[in-house]
């Protein structure tokens, strides 16, 4: 089944519009830099997934980033000195990435509108390909393929994502749905153990992480707990048992020799 091309546009113009919304200010405002606007029991797979890229993309390096957005996850991108070029579908929300880096960094950072499933590049283009969430929002097949085509002999895809196995995070998802904050498309394209053993295909070496086995208790165990231990509880949970079905994040690098 393909990509719904009418919840493509539907949610390239919902991200327009966020991003409209954020340019019509007087003065633009960001939120604080790094990982500030995510409750503390929800950081582990994000720390994880910027410290992987801190120690692996170099000065000089190509890096594509997919499904950019408004570029909460491009500033240890552009940090690592990487020639480092973003994408996304929403022409506006990339304006948005571009205002932000220029504001924090003062470095104006190439940007291209682009379909993750026909990324617009030459074979072996970059050195990394980066994606933050965006997984859901194509053809997984296409963009497996795509991302494998742009990268160069030794280049690696590190990504950080959201599971689909565990109903309760998958009834959150459908209320999103209902509420109009989701197309159904990206549910149905929601990353999956078998996405993930496709990309292990793929690719000639892997390394996965799995997060959040028992993130869903967070709601109950705020109340009796500090936001800080929760967190520290759920990931002393998750070194101990690597549950990978009922994970609520996993973040992997997929090396392509």
């Amino acid at each position: 089944m393909n990509y719904n091309k009418h919840d493509k546009q539907a949610e390239a113009d919902r991200y327009d519009l966020r991003a409209i919304q954020v340019l019509s200010q007087e003065k633009i405002t960001f939120s604080s830099p790094g990982l500030s606007y995510l409750p503390l029991y929800l950081r582990t797979p994000y720390i994880f997934f910027d410290e992987l890229l801190i120690k692996k993309i170099k000065l000089g390096d190509r890096v594509l980033e997919i499904g950019a957005g408004t570029g909460r996850h491009t500033e240890v991108l552009v940090k690592s000195g990487a020639n480092v070029t973003a994408t996304d579908i929403s022409e506006n929300s990339l304006k948005v990435l571009q205002a932000r880096m220029m504001h924090q960094l003062h470095i104006d950072v190439p940007v291209k509108v682009a379909d993750m499933e026909k990324l617009p590049f030459e074979d072996r283009s970059f050195d990394f390909v980066v994606s933050a969430g965006s997984l859901s929002y194509g053809d997984n097949n296409i963009v497996l393929n795509e991302i494998y085509r742009v990268l160069k002999q030794g280049g690696s895809f590190i990504c950080v994502d959201s599971l689909n196995h565990n109903p309760i995070y998958r009834f959150n998802r459908w209320v999103q749905y209902l509420k109009g904050k989701r197309s159904i498309s990206t549910i149905n394209r929601m990353p999956t153990i078998s996405l993930l053993n496709k990309y292990e295909s793929k690719f000639e070496e892997t390394q996965v992480n799995f997060f959040g086995s028992l993130i869903w208790l967070s709601p109950i165990l705020v109340f009796f707990l500090k936001k800080e231990m929760v967190g520290k509880f759920f990931d002393r949970f998750d070194t101990l048992i690597n549950v990978k079905r009922s994970a609520f994040k996993f973040v992997a690098v997929f090396y392509k020799k």
